[in-house]
């Protein structure tokens, strides 16, 4: 990020406030009162805690940072405060809304440090969410940049709060040395302070159930090129989570760990999404309320739905002929999209690959095309490679691919939150949108407010996802219950690529061996609005044009991808999740059970009250049934286990 630009973001964020007011303890609230903030000074050291509706959220937890530029951590004082509120209403086009109110109000504190140097933190709280960043003035010494080493940032939950969290993945470790990915399962209800498998803490988001009263989301947004990615470390026993940086080791030792821009300088803002149940969390917008877009493009990123033979096929399908059938297959199901995935180059070549572009575009069909980040960052083998790493060949290959009439490319093999990582993300973010290229990042970190600082991003996979499928039985044993996860954790923060629906009874390309799928086919048919991505790359095969019953695929063919409304029906994560979700007029609502008994749910439904919808739903064995049925304001379905069920109008 230039300069230029992060002295515009940082005066605007202060541009309207009052002058400041000398105080030791400051509190903001949530336009409705409940959500409150406290920050106070206590011993030279800064505090903030967090309430809703009278409950402790979060018990005073740290301030501050540790910079080349001093200590702001310690022998602190009060510089005064500002407010201000905030109104704004901005447009997703890649979102799980489409249009957002944003009000919140902010407090912004000021504190000096021992060599007289000034820290801002700045607090936003709106409703359902609290986000907060640091910033750090000229300070008028003369410096020019400012590195940050750490910060000392805390989340102290009381200590009967259970955890949804994920472990941070050691450096230089998994497939071929290309963690961390974020790529680990989710603890279930664990109790704060209990170790991780790495001792070396946990990935965002993390979701914390506070003495069973209330939730809290915690994640981070606003990273582009000026920062790291931060995560949790380790938790006490008594519930206290602080901001760790990168380890050393990622990215193969090449970067530092600390994080370096000019002044003035603004961190990632940490979020935290609070309520009484899990609507806030589901519904959250926080991650991209406090960003600004970063990059403008006349050109039109288009979401949609994809197929994609490596899921199944693995990967000697990356050749023209299998190609041709996967395009065929698209063309068939509506869907935008062909995924073609790793060694493209050396199946299919560039000079068929011209020619693939032709037969898809007459099809009505964009191709998708796969690369492998490297560099020198990890043993990854797969090409093509050393296409994306190079600020000279990366604009070379981009424009070789809109020449011939690629639509965007798919990215991999990252394995690490450096600053030097996040740049890359960065670069190839702004070369791609110059040539009209939309962009998917795999093997890679939590994408951070990305769907609106980026035109061209639409999706991230940062999840252990459908691959795994595939590869680990255990995996598909144990799917339904993670799929009751997600919803309330990755993909509550930004869109997963997942790769949803699957209808292959073994998930193989001769489905005479490989793993065995466990849901029923409602419960796939759920998972595509379940998962939200605004490309959806779909499990589906060839095979399942002349298996499944046409409803099924009649609905894939016309399922959105965006959505204008989301809304959090009823469930907990590890048991059942509904989702509804609105495009237009229409309405689609999934409904999935984790847990390993048939369940029966009464849901309310008051917008589809007295309308006549479609139930896909669970019928013998595996298979589904379609009904049409008249419903009041609420209604009651029944899930197999491992079922689910999908209502429309």
């Amino acid at each position: 990020m230039s300069k230029r630009m992060l002295l515009f973001l940082f005066m605007s964020a202060f541009a309207g406030t009052e002058a400041f007011s000398q105080k030791n303890d400051v509190l903001v609230k949530s336009p409705d009162k409940l959500l409150s903030v406290n920050v106070q000074l206590r011993e030279g050291k800064a505090f903030y805690s967090v309430s809703y509706a009278g409950r402790s959220i979060l018990e005073p937890s740290p301030l501050g940072l540790v910079s080349d530029l001093g200590d702001f951590s310690q022998q602190l004082q009060w510089a005064g405060n500002k407010r201000k509120t905030i109104r704004e209403q901005y447009v997703l086009d890649r979102g799980k809304v489409s249009k957002v109110d944003y009000n919140a109000n902010e407090l912004r504190c000021a504190f000096l440090n021992a060599g007289r140097d000034t820290i801002e933190v700045l607090f936003r709280v709106s409703n359902r969410d609290v986000a907060f960043s640091y910033l750090i003035p000229q300070n008028g010494k003369g410096a020019v940049a400012c590195t940050v080493e750490r910060e000392v940032t805390g989340f102290d939950f009381p200590a009967a709060t259970t955890t949804f969290i994920t472990q941070q993945a050691l450096p230089m470790t998994g497939w071929m040395r290309s963690k961390p990915s974020y790529e680990e399962p989710y603890s279930i209800e664990e109790a704060v302070g209990v170790p991780s498998q790495n001792k070396v803490g946990y990935t965002f988001p993390a979701l914390f159930h506070v003495g069973g009263q209330a939730w809290a989301l915690v994640s981070e947004t606003g990273v582009a090129d000026n920062y790291v990615g931060t995560r949790l470390s380790e938790g006490t026993a008594d519930g206290l989570y602080t901001i760790a940086f990168p380890q050393n080791g990622e990215n193969n030792g090449q970067g530092a760990a600390s994080a370096t821009a000019p002044l003035p300088f603004q961190t990632s803002w940490k979020t935290i999404t609070v309520g009484k149940d899990l609507r806030p969390v589901v519904a959250s917008t926080v991650a991209t309320d406090v960003v600004k877009p970063l990059v403008k493009s006349e050109k039109v990123f288009s979401p949609g739905r994809a197929t994609w033979s490596w899921i199944i096929w693995q990967d000697s399908s990356a050749n023209y002929n299998d190609q041709v059938t996967y395009i065929d297959l698209a063309a068939n199901l509506k869907a935008e999209y062909v995924l073609i995935d790793a060694l493209w180059d050396k199946l299919t070549g560039k000079e068929k690959m011209a020619e693939l572009a032709r037969y898809a575009a007459s099809k009505g069909v964009g191709l998708l095309l796969w690369y492998n980040s490297n560099g020198s960052w990890n043993d990854a083998p797969y090409t093509p490679k050393n296409r994306m790493n190079d600020r000279t060949v990366r604009r070379e290959e981009m424009a070789w691919l809109q020449k011939i009439g690629i639509k965007g490319l798919k990215v991999d093999f990252f394995g690490g939150d450096k600053q030097v990582t996040m740049q890359l993300y960065h670069d190839i973010l702004v070369d791609a949108a110059e040539f009209g290229l939309v962009v998917n990042f795999h093997g890679a970190t939590l994408p951070r407010g990305w769907e609106r600082m980026y035109p061209n991003w639409v999706s991230s996979e940062a999840v252990l996802a459908s691959e795994n499928l595939v590869f680990q039985q255990s995996f598909c044993d144990n799917y339904p219950q993670t799929a009751t996860i997600y919803p309330f954790t990755r993909n509550a923060v930004a869109p997963m690529d997942f790769g949803p629906v699957f209808l292959n009874k073994r998930l193989s390309r001769t489905q005479q061996k490989g793993s065995i799928r466990r849901t029923t086919d409602a419960f796939e048919m759920a998972t595509a609005v379940l998962f939200f991505s605004p490309v959806q790359h779909w499990g589906l095969t060839p095979d399942n044009l002349a298996g499944e019953p046409e409803y099924l695929l009649d609905f894939i063919r016309n399922v959105p991808t965006t959505w204008d409304e989301t809304r959090l029906i009823d469930g907990y994560p590890g048991k059942y999740c509904v989702i509804a979700r609105r495009k237009g007029s229409k309405w689609y609502v999934a409904a999935v059970n984790g847990e390993p008994q048939e369940k029966t749910l009464t849901i309310q439904l008051p917008m589809l009250a007295n309308k006549e919808v479609s139930v896909i739903k669970d019928g013998e064995g595996q298979s589904s049934v379609l009904q049409k049925q008249k419903i009041g304001t609420s209604v009651t379905i029944t899930l197999k286990k491992a079922g689910g069920a999908v209502l429309f109008n």
